[in-house]
């Protein structure tokens, strides 16, 4: 990208969400906001804390008002929720949360083994969870899981993934995602679908979930990045501290691109980037290590244990 006009990238750390919510050990709330702490001790400004679904369901994301009520309140700061239905909306809402990720599968397979609802039942709660969001002066974005390809359907044609997009983004989010939930995507892909929604009209926002669960997570990443360059525009990419995460029907997933990598990455690339310009690499290890002790799993990423390299300021 040598020569090519500086356009940021913000980063989007996911790690307290969906970083622990597929980890064996739940860890408590407590231990949770010292992680959202931690993570704007390193400059990160836009954080995904929460998930607003049932705590029988998925244990490692108990206690959401609590958490949000313990969180610092920093104006400089953006606490996202995730939601998967109206309910969801409706309680995150009520509490500190600044920002509401509604999730929509484009697969009906996938959205009924994660939501219970097919797709166009879930386009239609999100409408009322865009709704009930901007009532309250929240910002939604809206994240199509499985763009890139169905762990039970497979492949996503095309004609399957525009539609979903050409209706969601007919909703009015702040932001449409699209998400690589099992890690199938290639930077190929990227471009198709990148492209598709940067050049509509109704598109506010782009972001990226990437997942490295087949060594394509940072290729993709750069791709969306070179798309922004490209297109002029802004994107967002979600990361997760240590790379931990991953999807419970995705077995042996390593789990997201990590943070620390990829603000490597993106510095050695001369990519400006919203927020941590200057993620300090050390610190952001420590963070990795901190969490994994307490996780009792491995760090994911590559850049703890290979240790930072000078190069481009």
């Amino acid at each position: 990208m040598t020569g090519a006009p500086r356009t940021p990238v913000e980063l989007v750390e996911v790690g307290p969400r969906d970083g622990l919510q597929n980890e064996d050990r739940a860890l408590p709330v407590e231990t949770r906001v010292a992680l959202v702490e931690r993570l704007l001790d390193l400059g990160l400004r836009r954080l995904e804390v929460a998930s607003f679904v049932r705590p029988d369901r998925v244990p490692q994301m108990a206690g959401a008002e609590e958490l949000l009520a313990a969180l610092p309140d920093r104006s400089d700061a953006t606490y996202v929720g995730l939601v998967l239905n109206r309910r969801g909306a409706e309680r995150a809402v009520l509490t500190g949360c600044h920002e509401l990720n509604m999730v929509v599968p484009v697969t009906d397979t996938f959205a009924v083994r994660n939501q219970g609802a097919d797709t166009a039942a879930l386009l239609e709660q999100a409408r009322d969870v865009v709704r009930i969001g901007h009532e309250a002066g929240r910002t939604v974005s809206v994240t199509l899981a499985v763009a890139f390809g169905c762990p039970f359907e497979g492949d996503v044609p095309a004609a399957r993934w525009r539609d979903v997009v050409d209706r969601a983004l007919d909703l009015g989010a702040d932001e449409l995602a699209l998400a690589d939930t099992v890690g199938v995507g290639v930077p190929t892909q990227v471009e198709e679908l990148g492209s598709h929604v940067a050049q509509d009209a109704r598109a506010a926002g782009l972001r990226f979930h990437f997942h490295n669960t087949r060594n394509t997570g940072y290729a993709n990443a750069w791709a969306a990045t070179g798309l922004a360059l490209r297109e002029g525009a802004s994107v967002a990419l979600d990361a997760s501290i240590g790379g931990f995460g991953g999807c419970p029907f995705a077995p042996a997933a390593t789990g997201n691109i990590a943070t620390e990598d990829l603000a490597w990455l993106l510095r050695r690339g001369g990519v400006d980037v919203t927020g941590p310009a200057r993620l300090d690499q050390p610190a952001a290890a420590e963070v990795a290590r901190w969490l994994s002790e307490r996780l009792d799993s491995p760090v994911q990423g590559l850049l703890v244990p290979a240790g930072d390299f000078g190069g481009p300021a």
